[in-house]
């Protein structure tokens, strides 16, 4: 580890002006210089116990070693990893947004949530081409752009660059990942292997939980998370309060399929969704005098727009 030249992790409030926290980490505001007395705002992540476990210092150090395989376009990129005054901070690029779990509440409009959905789509995709399976997503990994249609990823402390792997059986505590989002194989309880299809099926949790404004499942304890995600069907969206499109329900209850074979490829989703009702209006702003003329131009902001856009991203697959 290597301390960042002009990094005022030393001084007694450089961890004050935190921006969230996310579990066993805090995300703070902090800056260098840059050697010109120009000084560089960047982003820290740093646990948030004063004594942290070893698992949480070595996923803060398995994020930094990703680093080579995150896009600034889709991810939170690490920059340093560096260690001062008794701890070990992992200094990320800013981000341009703020956690999705901050607008988690009352069901988001559906404009707004085609936006946001296709976005998340979009910036899994990415991260699956370069080989990575994050197998924590979640709100408060998914940072969210002022328009919601800019996503970022982050909390790849557990990422993997297997293209499958198999989760040995154990106590519910202990599995990594977070139980409210995780996929049923992540639970080591089923003959399936984790891949990319399990970050769908968490991308799921989080659209159902985004358009509805609470979790498909509740559960008391651990096991009973595991026993939700593996035997439980949740209540479809449309059925939920909120006037949810149904064919939008059937997009996020096929991301929760058990069986992984049975859920949408990524890309699929993002077509899916620039398909569903809603597009051609809310998506695109069809209450926006603007967004209409931007259509009616063929610019940005129609739901072609959003067509042409995921078949660029994702070509005929």
């Amino acid at each position: 580890m290597d301390r960042a030249p002009g990094f005022d992790a030393g001084k007694e409030d450089s961890y004050r002006d935190v921006l969230w926290e996310d579990g066993e980490r805090l995300f703070c505001r902090t800056w260098r210089d840059r050697g010109n007395g120009d000084p560089q705002e960047l982003l820290a992540a740093v646990p948030s116990a004063e004594y942290p476990t070893a698992g949480t210092i070595d996923r803060l150090k398995h994020e930094y070693r990703l680093r080579e395989y995150l896009e600034g376009e889709w991810a939170l990129r690490p920059l340093e990893l560096v260690r001062e005054r008794g701890r070990t901070v992992l200094l990320l690029e800013p981000p341009g947004g703020s956690p999705l779990d901050r607008f988690i509440g009352a069901p988001m409009e559906i404009g707004r949530f085609l936006r946001l959905a296709i976005a998340i789509s979009v910036a899994v995709g990415r991260m699956h081409r370069r080989g990575l399976v994050h197998k924590d997503i979640k709100p408060s990994n998914i940072l969210v752009g002022p328009a919601t249609d800019r996503i970022w990823l982050t909390g790849f402390g557990i990422a993997s660059r297997l293209l499958r792997e198999r989760q040995s059986p154990e106590p519910p505590e202990l599995i990594a990942g977070t139980l409210a989002y995780m996929a049923p194989e992540q639970t080591g309880r089923m003959n399936r292997s984790i891949d990319s299809r399990s970050d769908l099926y968490s991308i799921g949790v989080v659209l159902y939980q985004v358009i509805t404004g609470t979790l498909p499942f509740t559960a008391l304890d651990p096991m009973e998370w595991v026993h939700c995600h593996i035997a439980r069907r949740p209540l479809p969206a449309s059925e939920r309060p909120g006037h949810i499109p149904p064919p939008i329900s059937a997009i996020i209850m096929k991301l929760l399929a058990k069986p992984p074979e049975e859920r949408y490829q990524t890309g699929a989703v993002g077509r899916r969704l620039a398909g569903s009702p809603g597009v051609d209006g809310a998506a695109a702003g069809r209450g926006s005098g603007r967004a209409a003329a931007r259509r009616d131009r063929g610019e940005p902001g129609g739901r072609d727009d959003l067509r042409r856009h995921l078949r660029d991203e994702w070509g005929d697959k």
